[in-house]
């Protein structure tokens, strides 16, 4: 199979080729610079591995949540490639991504059985956009649904207290998310940023189920419709992080 996907939710712009297992990748941590780079890269993976536009198979995409630009500019990109290669799309979480781009606990505290991850990207104004994952081997669930809200209000799912943070969820407002759900955190990767690499692999077992959608409904994870605070609530975020 081969696969092309994007990743443009938040600073960091990746687009990956999937070819039968391998995965090549374009990554950059590269704010304001995402439609800049997101069609070159992706033009040079696919000379670089010798394969044409019309050997691809499918077009896949972080959906968000993230930036509202980001995530715009990703969509954007995967219907207008899909719908001119006449090819389906595999829409992916952006968390989910994360999610799978946590690393292992080191041997003295990891458990076992499944992975348990909570993946949380900064979404700015005050909040995080969080979701819960457990993972066992290459398989990957969501244990609760994508929300955006601020640290006081994101609830681990009960059941166990080894978790694994991921994302810059933990270091916004001061880590605030991290200072809250400690003691249920085995490890936390606050610099952790979605890839394309991850988007890819998680594209490729969701197109074998089945999970393609025509490029014409392919729809963003948004979570929130406002962009920008109002003066009241900005003063009133101002006044939370009053110590």
């Amino acid at each position: 199979m081969k696969l092309l996907a994007f990743e443009t939710a938040t600073e960091a712009c990746s687009v990956a080729l999937w070819i039968d297992g391998e995965v090549r990748e374009r990554f950059e941590i590269a704010p304001r610079r995402h439609a800049e780079l997101s069609l070159p890269w992706a033009g040079q993976l696919l000379a670089e591995a010798g394969v044409a536009k019309s050997q691809l198979d499918a077009i896949a995409v972080g959906r968000g949540p993230g930036a509202f630009t980001g995530v715009r500019l990703a969509i954007a990109l995967a219907q207008g490639i899909a719908l001119a290669l006449d090819r389906p799309v595999v829409s992916v979480s952006t968390l989910a991504a994360l999610a799978a781009r946590a690393s292992a606990p080191p041997p003295a505290v990891a458990g076992e059985g499944a992975m348990h991850i909570l993946a949380a990207i900064d979404a700015r104004m005050g909040e995080v956009y969080t979701a819960a994952f457990a993972r066992e081997s290459d398989d990957l669930r969501a244990l609760s649904k994508e929300i955006v809200a601020t640290p006081d209000a994101v609830e681990l799912p009960a059941g166990t207290d080894d978790w694994y943070g991921v994302g810059t969820g933990f270091a916004a407002l001061d880590g605030r998310l991290q200072t809250r759900l400690h003691a249920r955190l085995l490890h936390v990767d606050a610099n952790a940023l979605p890839h394309a690499a991850d988007v890819a692999r998680l594209a490729v077992p969701a197109f074998a189920r089945g999970e393609a959608l025509a490029p014409e409904h392919l729809q963003p994870a948004y979570l929130r419709d406002n962009v920008a605070l109002t003066l009241e609530e900005q003063k009133a975020l101002r006044a939370s992080r009053q110590p």
